[in-house]
């Protein structure tokens, strides 16, 4: 398997505001990401972007840019209501997870 340097890598799932439809990806910089979901909003180039999914509710960190392809690849194969478990283990209220976005 190729192997990338250690860095810091995020796979994440967004939704849009009514938390209806979800996104799974992965990133090296959450803060970054998130932005660009939040300024694509409502654009069709992109699933994230044609469905508003730019309210992040949950994530998971790795230093292995593999183990964290892996866990997105997982993810994704999950169902809609697995994935609401998922996001209700670390964040029970479905809140939106600030990340410290500067316009």
């Amino acid at each position: 398997m190729f192997r990338h340097k250690d860095y810091n890598y995020f796979t994440y799932i967004t939704c849009n505001p009514r938390k209806t439809v979800f996104y799974t990806g992965i990133t090296n910089d959450l803060e970054v990401r998130m932005k660009k979901h939040y300024l694509n909003r409502g654009k069709p180039d992109t699933f994230a972007c044609k469905y508003f999914c730019y309210k992040l509710l949950y994530y998971e960190y790795f230093t292995d840019v593999n183990m964290a392809i892996e866990r997105e690849k997982e993810i994704k194969d999950l169902s809609h209501d697995r994935k609401m478990e998922l996001i209700r283990t670390a964040n029970p209220y479905f809140r939106f997870v600030a990340v410290d976005i500067n316009d």
